[in-house]
């Protein structure tokens, strides 16, 4: 785009239902209202806003839509929810807490690992939502405090999911915007993730020194059994045939949709017991017209060329220190993230990125700096991520039905055990990209 653009009644009107939108997604804890409801409530009034202003119709509203995004998450929870009820993952919490034998770090690390290695292909909340209840038994039956384990849950789950393309939405998002397949995305990312993975074990390790340290007293020597052990093993097996085709997709020319489309169908018909009613019932439909919505919201915004006028505002910072902006980038992402929601806050980034590289602009550093920042900066707080929420939640309730405050993860001690542990990864994320900056800089 050549010229510069000058500030006008358009883009201040689509700026103006941006950020209303923003800040009812960002408030519902306040007003009650779902996030999705002010989303829907947004894009209907940018498509009116837009047609009046003739700046952006339905047409553009439905191509404004990431539909990639959409289909995949679409797909991989009707899969999840095929997987669950099989008992499959229970067996497997119950073997690390076997080989544990009683030592507690051993049990952290491997439930940490489990957690992170199912994150890279499931979305965070599944993975808690799977984990949570069988930690709180594990810890329960060995008589020892399960909070480690849990808020462990749920900074490994919020970190995994950094690595991969599917494995975090605003990922999903950066890479279909960007035109990142899988296998670059955890070509860049999978070192730096690994690296914070170990910082959090570390600082968790210290953190919780004291309670790590208490020798249990009891054993955790419930046997579980599986529920459908061949359902299980079709979902394996049906999910290693989805990796590989993630792996290849791109010299196949198939979006990532594709992949987790083709694996729910051949799941279908593997297990053809399945019932599609209740698999579909699992599907979390707020979540997705959350997403559409959002995409025809900052769709209307980017025809307006408001984005693409805030983008030229930051042209001269990028192009004189683009290392200061990555950097910057990864830190105000990550602590926004802490305190709101990451997926509003990238689609609204996305556009500003694409605006900046149409203008001949090298803003690849950005990019992985963005996914980095707002996929680590969720466990600041304990509202960070709705993996936090969860966590947050169900030791609230153990704690109420224990009739024991301690066992509740409080803002309290999530400030005390979580947030260092966020900081931790943030700074070892900036000297990776300080030092490898090349690296992150080299075009894909």
């Amino acid at each position: 785009m050549t010229g510069v653009l000058e500030l006008n009644n358009v883009m201040l009107v689509s700026g103006i239902v941006l950020v209303a939108t923003f800040i009812g997604i960002f408030t519902e804890h306040l007003h009650g209202y779902h996030r999705a409801k002010f989303a829907m409530l947004g894009a209907i009034v940018m498509l009116v806003v837009g047609i009046t202003y003739e700046f952006y119709d339905p047409v553009m509203a439905i191509r404004a839509v990431d539909w990639n995004v959409v289909l995949l998450l679409g797909c991989m929870m009707a899969i999840v929810s095929i997987m669950i009820p099989t008992g499959g993952f229970q067996v497997l919490a119950s073997i690390m807490a076997r080989i544990s034998k009683g030592r507690q770090f051993l049990l952290l690390v491997l439930l940490g690992t489990a957690v992170t290695g199912l994150s890279l292909l499931l979305d965070n909340v599944t993975t808690v939502v799977i984990f949570g209840p069988l930690i709180i038994l594990i810890a329960r039956s060995m008589k020892v405090s399960p909070i480690p384990f849990l808020l462990g849950a749920a900074l490994l789950s919020d970190t995994g999911g950094v690595a991969t393309l599917v494995g975090d939405p605003p990922n999903l998002m950066i890479g279909s915007a960007r035109g990142i397949n899988f296998n670059t995305f955890i070509y860049y990312m999978g070192g730096i993730v690994f690296l914070a993975w170990i910082t959090i074990l570390l600082m968790l390790k210290f953190l919780f020194r004291r309670e790590l340290a208490v020798k249990p007293g009891g054993e955790f020597l419930q046997e579980v059994k599986y529920q459908d052990r061949k359902l299980w093993r079709q979902c394996l097996f049906v999910l290693g045939v989805m990796v590989i085709l993630f792996i290849v997709h791109h010299q196949i020319h198939w979006d990532p949709w594709m992949v987790s489309a083709t694996g729910f169908v051949l799941l279908l018909f593997i297990a053809k017991n399945i019932e599609m009613d209740q698999t579909m019932e699992e599907v979390e439909l707020p979540l997705l017209i959350f997403f559409i919505s959002l995409f025809i919201v900052v769709g209307g915004v980017e025809h307006s060329g408001f984005l693409t006028y805030v983008g030229q505002l930051i042209i001269p910072f990028v192009k004189q220190d683009l290392l200061t902006a990555t950097l910057l980038l990864l830190w105000g992402a990550a602590l926004l993230s802490a305190a709101i929601d990451n997926i509003p806050f990238t689609a609204a980034m996305i556009p500003i990125l694409l605006s900046l590289e149409q203008q001949g602009v090298n803003v690849m550093p950005l990019w992985w700096a963005l996914a980095v920042g707002v996929g680590m900066g969720g466990n600041g707080t304990h509202i960070g991520s709705t993996a936090n929420v969860y966590i947050v939640t169900i030791s609230e309730r153990l704690a109420r039905s224990e009739g024991d405050p301690s066992l509740a993860i409080t803002p309290g001690v999530w400030l005390r055990k979580g947030t260092p542990a966020m900081l931790a990864t943030l700074v070892v994320s900036s000297l990776v990209f300080y030092f490898f900056f090349d690296f992150f800089n080299s075009s894909i």
